[in-house]
């Protein structure tokens, strides 16, 4: 009997997103023959320059066809397959108080209309799994928080047949997660780590100004080992030259440290129709029973 093949679908706001969170895992499963899908939400449109060396007229004049372009490098080199949902990026409002929204905007959408193309494309390709952002959007981008949910409500939605009836044949899948990747425990080690190390920590004045507790990790189910695919992660993440500087912080602690310090990318199960024991280290803990039963 063939086993049936696992789908691991990845919904993002824009393309550099799944090159940042979740990158290393998805090589991970291509490469173990799961079919990873990633749906992008917006084209990035709005998003500044990050990389000086980029940081030109005619890159801002045509920022959504070379975010487009850097997006189709970057699914090459981990493997996967990518949709987009077409949806127009809101720009992260700046100043106090913050501007308005841009009309027309992604996160300015009715959630129920934003989440119909996505129910669709979870009925063509039937993901068993489904990574998204928690309800803060890992970050509080208007279009994270937009994706988290859509996300959500489609995952609801999907599998029942009387929602979006033009949508596809319903389709269920069987686990929600949230990304989970930068709680302060995790900064603190790394930084701790470097400086025992005698090397320059990247992460002094970050912590410096971090209020408040660790919310992240006390969140972590499931971790899973991938550090050796941090040099896929790291190429799709130069391949969005406009987003991401090789000389920056991203890269500043060295490769063989990151697969040493943290050689995981963790996430929190937030919906789940199989049984599964936490802590977890495989996404489709359950799901491999489930559909080999």
């Amino acid at each position: 009997m063939t086993q049936e093949q696992l789908r691991l679908m990845a919904v993002h706001a824009h393309p550099d997103d799944e090159s940042s969170k979740g990158a290393a895992t998805m090589a991970r499963y291509v490469d173990e023959g799961v079919d990873v899908l990633v749906v992008t939400c917006t084209g990035g449109e709005r998003g500044s320059v990050l990389n000086p060396a980029m940081d030109r007229p005619e890159v801002l004049e045509r920022m959504g066809e070379v975010r487009a372009a850097e997006m189709a490098r970057a699914r090459e080199i981990l493997g996967v397959r990518q949709e987009w949902l077409g949806f127009v990026d809101s720009g992260l409002p700046e100043g106090d108080p913050l501007p308005p929204l841009p009309p027309g905007c992604f996160a300015l959408m009715d959630v129920a209309d934003a989440a119909a193309p996505l129910v669709a494309a979870i009925r063509r390709q039937r993901p068993h799994v489904v990574l998204t952002y928690d309800e803060n959007g890992g970050y509080p981008h208007p279009d994270h928080i937009m994706t988290h949910k859509i996300s959500v409500a489609a995952f609801e939605a999907a599998g029942d047949p009387d929602r979006y009836p033009d949508a596809g044949e319903p389709w269920q899948p069987l686990k929600l997660y949230y990304h989970m990747s930068f709680g302060r425990s995790r900064i603190v080690h790394m930084h701790e780590a470097l400086q025992d190390a005698g090397l320059e920590s990247p992460y002094e004045e970050w912590l410096k100004d971090w209020d408040g507790e660790d919310t992240v990790t006390p969140r972590v189910t499931t971790r899973v080992e991938c550090a050796e695919w941090f040099p896929r992660r790291d190429a799709a993440l130069i391949a969005h030259a406009t987003q991401v500087d090789p000389t920056g912080m991203w890269f500043a602690v060295p490769l063989p440290l990151r697969q040493q310090l943290w050689p995981t990318e963790d996430y929190e199960l937030a919906r789940s129709v199989v049984d599964t024991e936490r802590p977890e280290d495989d996404l489709f803990a359950g799901v491999r029973e489930r559909i080999d039963a």
